[in-house]
């Protein structure tokens, strides 16, 4: 009887082993930690793209803070052209400062490259921990044809985050797999997008994709009006909402 036991017990280990190296060859995202709660809103940080500017997000945040909603766009290092991953460190020491602070969890919006640096945060720094929902906006999580054009061409011209959004870089294929069980992320881009080629570079898997015009077809929303223009201003307020995210069926009345 004892040895039936044991034997038991050994095939259920080699089916547990079994399952868990499937998960990992066929890259399922691990569920590891805790998730924040869906109910108890934080604050919202918001991170800049390309360039580090702060302008449009800027106005994103005040509609935020009109709905009651604390909301704060990052500085980020190196006027957003450096390297990355300090600019996830940036994001993840405010998160840091908030969480200490006594906020249950964060919201983060990430604007074009900026939704790369929350997508590799959650990679990188347990992201998927602490946030409880995140917004991406036209961000080019496939890279982008022009940074692959100025890293190829004009390298001189080219810094250190353009050569890491170019298509196939290494930082992006690092983070080319699906998201962390649970973490709800929207992300929406525009067809009409001039500056991530092709515009879709923003899908993610394990997402809620919104193409604008698949809700909206008469938005004629370019990439540098994503963060103020009124219909992706109404699609944040929803996502960011106490409710559940899902996929929006019908265009926002604005």
């Amino acid at each position: 009887m004892r040895f039936r036991w044991l034997g038991a017990v050994a095939l259920v280990a080699v089916v547990l082993l079994a399952v868990i190296g499937w998960r990992v060859f066929r890259g399922d995202p691990a569920d590891d930690g805790p998730r924040p709660d869906q109910a108890r809103p934080g604050p919202i940080l918001l991170v800049p793209g390309y360039g580090g500017s702060r302008t449009g997000l800027s106005r994103l945040a005040q509609r935020l803070t009109a709905e009651g909603r604390t909301a704060t766009v990052l500085t980020l290092p190196g006027d957003g052209t450096g390297a990355l991953e300090e600019q996830a460190v940036t994001l993840d020491t405010a998160v840091t400062d908030a969480l200490n602070a006594g906020a249950p969890s964060v919201d983060v919006i990430g604007y074009s490259a900026g939704g790369v640096v929350t997508r590799l945060w959650v990679e990188n720094h347990h992201g998927a921990e602490k946030a409880r929902r995140v917004v991406s906006l036209g961000s080019p999580l496939h890279g982008t044809r022009l940074a692959g054009l100025g890293a190829a061409f004009a390298r001189g011209s080219c810094p250190v985050a353009c050569q890491e959004l170019a298509p196939d870089s290494d930082l992006l294929d690092g983070i080319d797999g699906a998201l962390p069980a649970g973490l709800p992320w929207l992300s929406i881009w525009t067809t009409l997008d001039e500056t991530v080629q092709p515009p879709d570079s923003a899908r993610l898997d394990g997402a809620v994709n919104l193409p604008l015009q698949d809700l909206c077809p008469a938005a004629r929303t370019g990439h540098g009006e994503l963060p103020t223009d009124p219909y992706v201003t109404a699609l944040v307020l929803d996502a960011l909402s106490a409710d559940t995210l899902i996929q929006p069926s019908a265009c926002p009345r604005v």
